[in-house]
């Protein structure tokens, strides 16, 4: 069934991939963007928004009528090592812009850092993003208060790879998974999770696909 899917992050690593998946299945996508010039893509299926997703409003307008928000907005990475409060702010601008638009169902990018992980590289990944884990928890609160149809979605550290496949687990990590996976793969789940109307109001936890 083809839907209307209204992006948010779309000029980031796995924003390209959500585009690029939801155009080649038939969607009708609008992604909403601060730097348009950023998007080179062209596609009738493609609608540029320029907009600020920090402005509820601004979201609103362009939002009517969409069937799904898939949000995968980020830090840059200098700005992930710092304390912070912007992902939260993204996420409270997203659910009331939602709510105005009578939109209901959210797929939102999170992190397996979230996750209480065992062993000492895990460890060190906590301590190093802790600025960003306390940010991603504070989002994931804004969206779990809501009664939307949401998804939260946690992958490990995320790689440039043409691999679409994953494995979930819900509310953990995938046992035994490595902790990288593809942007490619993370944006196939967020997009099939929309599709099928799967995970409704699930954490999920995301790893690369088996290889035999």
């Amino acid at each position: 069934m083809t839907m209307r899917l209204f992006v948010l992050g779309a000029t980031g690593h796995t924003g390209a991939q959500v585009l690029d998946l939801a155009l080649a299945r038939g969607h009708q996508v609008t992604a909403f963007v601060r730097s348009p010039q950023k998007i080179a893509r062209r596609d009738d299926a493609l609608t540029i928004v320029p907009g600020d997703p920090l402005r509820a409003d601004e979201i609103a307008s362009a939002l009517a009528g969409h069937d799904a928000v898939v949000s995968v907005l980020g830090l840059p990475p200098r700005e992930a090592l710092r304390p912070s409060t912007r992902m939260a702010e993204f996420a409270a601008s997203t659910v009331a812009a939602m709510s105005r638009a009578r939109v209901e169902r959210l797929a939102i990018l999170s992190a397996a850092v979230l996750f209480p992980g065992r062993g000492l590289q895990f460890a060190f990944f906590r301590w190093f993003l802790r600025h960003h884990a306390r940010d991603l928890v504070a989002m994931e609160a804004v969206v779990r208060a809501t009664s939307l149809d949401w998804t939260i979605a946690r992958p490990g550290r995320l790689i440039a790879s043409t691999d679409a496949g994953y494995r979930t687990a819900r509310d953990a990590l995938v046992a035994g998974a490595p902790l990288s996976m593809s942007f490619r793969a993370v944006a196939a789940f967020l997009v099939d999770c929309v599709e099928r109307r799967a995970h409704a109001r699930d954490i999920v936890g995301l790893a690369r696909a088996a290889t035999s």
